[in-house]
């Protein structure tokens, strides 16, 4: 029927763009209904229905959850056009999570088999166009939306979390890759480091994407092989995505979060992390140099631990065959043999401004030469450390020392979520310019302890104020532990324990995400 024809406002969806009837369905002799498209959804209205007035439709069909339309010819000269939608769908118990629903309407009323398919065609094209996501208008240019078609290069790990990541990707996500237009490039890691050296030496120009289908860890591998080629500035341009597929998937977690998402878990939280990558919206994100007194010189986008979060993570990595459950048994084995480490921290607070954002301390300080900002130096070389002085010398005078000097654990976490079910730091964001730092002072019973963690699954663990639980927001930081005691790791993986200090280089690389 008519397609293009503007009408009045519609109540609850906007200025009307298209309208017309059409059948549900693509089988001839389907009953008909009224479509309204406005820029905000697909209204259908069907015949008996409410039709008139200020009343709503029968249903409608948000252009935000909508990630393919396509037309195609029918029998009997019609034509017709479709629409995938991820609605939320709430259970009868638990999160409400997105779910599969396709919609296809029948175009028979126009002069010819040809006349129907350009109808549908336009249909079809001013859906697509409505359901690219808007680019927020806030930050500047820090946002910006994939093309489409879309080429992903997937990096995935068979043998992350419960080893079901291959077969996860292949039934979960595919599929809607597929139907949006995401051209998938899988490559399988065969050993440690194999996705480090693939975008360390790859020609990155053949993808508009890298997709990490796998824990945290690979993420870190990727980061840092980025971070080790010659053109990094240009490479980390490239966005990334974190596809759920390991034990802890923390970053996953964190960007459901920061979505506006309910908290799920399993293939509800892969489904919702695919859903954001088809719908393609990218942003800039933080991330944190680390340095050692080794001399290695890394790049983190999670977090830095030592002590009993550390030990949980890496003792529990023998249990990685129960997913997420392994950290609930490793929690649960370190309290019974509850330790205490030693050491030295210090860190330089946030200074936030009126806006809320951080500004840099009153005056940088030196690595034994004249810091420059990123992109100042010479070709290829990466960003000072500008907030750190070397690790043999004392921190700078502004710098806070904390007076203890026996911990439990020290967590310094840059996303919101320490695990799929640890919302360790609510007010992170991706680009906050903040560490989020933690501390658990010696003294802390095991009792108290374990009600910390509890705490942590709703984010709620700052309530309980603990005297033993300290929080700063800070922009650098230090460690400095008296023996090599203990674990460290950094995004998830074992460090050796020496002295590590880090600062955070704000939207140092891009970020697939849902807001």
């Amino acid at each position: 029927m008519a397609a293009g024809r503007r009408a009045p406002p519609e109540p609850g969806g906007g200025p009307v763009l298209l309208q017309g009837v059409f059948g549900v369905g693509p089988s001839p002799g389907a009953a008909s209904c009224s479509l309204v498209l406005t820029a905000r959804e697909l209204q259908v209205r069907r015949p008996g229905g409410s039709s008139g007035g200020s009343a709503g439709p029968d249903a409608a069909l948000r252009l935000a959850d909508c990630v393919s339309s396509a037309a195609f010819p029918a029998a009997a000269a019609a034509a017709c056009f479709s629409l995938v939608c991820y609605p939320f769908r709430g259970p009868r118990w638990g999160s409400p999570a997105r779910q599969r629903l396709e919609r296809t309407f029948r175009v028979y009323g126009g002069p010819d088999a040809e006349g129907n398919l350009r109808i549908a065609q336009a249909w079809s094209r001013r859906i697509r166009e409505l359901s690219v996501p808007a680019v927020p208008v806030q930050d500047g240019d820090s946002y910006g939306v994939l093309p489409r078609p879309c080429r992903a290069l997937v990096l995935l790990n068979p043998q992350s979390g419960a080893g079901r990541a291959l077969e996860d990707f292949q039934a979960v996500v595919q599929p809607m890759l597929a139907e949006a237009d995401v051209a998938a490039t899988v490559f399988v890691t065969e050993r440690p480091h194999h996705a480090h050296e693939k975008v360390r030496d790859e020609d990155l120009s053949q993808w508009d994407t890298l997709v990490v289908m796998s824990g945290d860890g690979l993420l870190y591998e990727v980061v840092n092989g980025l971070m080790e080629r010659p053109d990094w500035e240009e490479a980390m341009k490239k966005p990334l995505c974190i596809l759920p597929g390991g034990s802890g998937n923390a970053l996953a977690a964190s960007i459901n979060y920061y979505a506006g998402n309910d908290h799920v878990a399993k293939k509800k939280l892969l489904t919702n992390c695919t859903f954001i990558l088809c719908k393609g919206l990218h942003t800039q994100m933080d991330l944190v140099s680390l340095s050692t007194a080794s001399g290695k010189r890394l790049f983190s986008f999670l977090g830095f631990g030592w002590g009993f979060i550390s030990d949980v993570d890496i003792d529990s990595e023998k249990y990685r065959w129960l997913g997420n459950a392994r950290f609930t048994l490793g929690t649960l084995q370190c309290l019974a043999k509850l330790r205490v480490y030693q050491g030295r921290l210090s860190y330089l607070p946030l200074v936030p401004t009126a806006q809320g954002t951080p500004r840099d301390p009153p005056e940088p300080v030196t690595n034994g030469h004249i810091p420059l900002p990123a992109g100042t130096g010479a070709p290829g070389s990466l960003p000072p450390d500008s907030l750190l002085v070397p690790l043999g010398q004392p921190v700078p005078a502004h710098w806070t020392v904390v007076p203890e000097e026996e911990f439990v654990t020290v967590y310094a976490i840059y996303q919101s979520h320490l695990g799929t079910n640890l919302l360790m730091a609510p007010a992170a964001r991706l680009r906050d310019g903040c560490i989020h730092l933690f501390y658990l002072k010696a003294g802390i019973s095991r009792t108290a302890l374990l009600r910390i963690f509890l705490a942590m699954a709703r984010g709620a663990h700052l309530d309980l104020n603990c005297p033993y639980l300290c929080y700063v927001p800070v922009q650098a930081f230090r460690l400095e532990p008296r023996a090599a005691a203990g674990i460290m790791t950094v995004d998830g993986e074992a460090l050796a324990c020496e002295p590590v200090q880090g600062q955070v280089h704000g939207r140092l690389c891009r970020i697939v995400c849902g807001s």
